[in-house]
């Protein structure tokens, strides 16, 4: 059954293979909730139905149309509350196609972007994160690959995208530094700590060659072929139930873990932006609350007034 057939009515429930890949996304990138991800899923299915009554495709999306889609539902009595949201996953949606190089032009690329608070995802605890990698076992070719790929993740903040395209000769082992190919094919180095070159030295030269390897991929499943997206995303929450991790998460939960982690011991912003790979310093100012908190906690303890 697709993603995008979660939806609030029969009617609404029109797929397609753009949506279903950008909700795939959604779930295993982003880490949203099941309840936001059947909130996007409605208000794109929506739009989906609103091209369809119209016999139009996605291709054939410009301003004007999107414009007269939400002087349409403005007119049948939708909120202001409402609308934002609705053109909030239009932008999301038409971006990820544009980005993706599954649309020529991005139509929604000039609508309002709603001032919407934005919330950082769950954040895991370094108690959290102990447990999770505890519960690998080690004596297993499933349980070391599974271990190394969560050092991994939390020791360098990768997106799962960047997790799957990682290969053997990305990994410098006398460095003890990473080759990442993030959004829009950009190359990042990005170093990492002690134990995790300890776990990926072992992986790739004891273990992985017992995945009879076809595929050039670090990570691989059964077959030798590369892990997909929601293949780590269901690893993951395999070991979250293990451990009795009530949160929801996510392999973008240890990326936003690692940013969280950094700043709280003190790296600079700046610092994280770069190991991220966040062109933008905007993107990465979402982590300032950590930084705040910490300052918070100094004040507390050392001003006068305080004690």
């Amino acid at each position: 059954m697709p993603l995008s057939s979660v939806s609030e009515s029969p009617r609404d429930n029109v797929s397609s293979p753009q949506l279903d890949r950008y909700l795939e996304h959604l779930l295993v990138e982003k880490g949203l909730a099941e309840r936001t991800l059947e909130s996007y899923a409605h208000d794109l299915s929506t739009f989906l139905l609103f091209l369809q009554e119209r016999g139009a495709a996605l291709e054939d999306v410009d301003e004007e149309s999107l414009l007269y889609y939400i002087v349409r539902e403005r007119s049948r009595g939708m909120n202001s509350r409402s609308m934002a949201r609705r053109l909030s996953s239009l932008r999301g949606f038409f971006g990820y196609l544009f980005d993706e190089q599954l649309l020529p032009k991005n139509p929604a690329e000039n609508l309002e972007n709603p001032k919407l608070t934005r919330n950082l995802p769950n954040v895991l605890s370094v108690e959290e994160v102990s447990a999770l990698l505890a519960a690998c076992d080690l004596t297993t070719k499933l349980g070391f690959r599974d271990r190394t790929m969560l050092e991994l993740l939390y020791a360098a903040g990768l997106r799962v995208s960047e997790l799957t395209a990682l290969r053997p000769l990305d990994y410098d082992p006398q460095a003890g530094l990473v080759k990442v190919w993030g959004k829009g094919s950009k190359e990042r180095i990005v170093p990492i700590h002690d134990v995790s070159q300890e776990f990926l030295n072992e992986y790739l030269n004891s273990w992985r060659s017992s995945f009879s390897p076809v595929e050039d991929a670090v990570f691989l499943n059964r077959s030798g072929k590369g892990l997909s997206r929601v293949a780590i995303w269901k690893i993951i929450r395999k070991y979250a139930a293990q451990t009795g991790l009530a949160k929801q998460i996510s392999p973008h939960t240890f990326r936003h873990t690692f940013a969280t982690h950094l700043l709280e011991g003190g790296a600079d912003l700046r610092t994280v932006q770069i190991l991220l790979g966040h062109a933008d310093i905007s993107a990465t100012e979402i982590y300032t609350h950590v930084q705040a908190h910490r300052l918070a906690a100094i004040h507390r303890a050392h001003h006068p007034r305080s004690q």
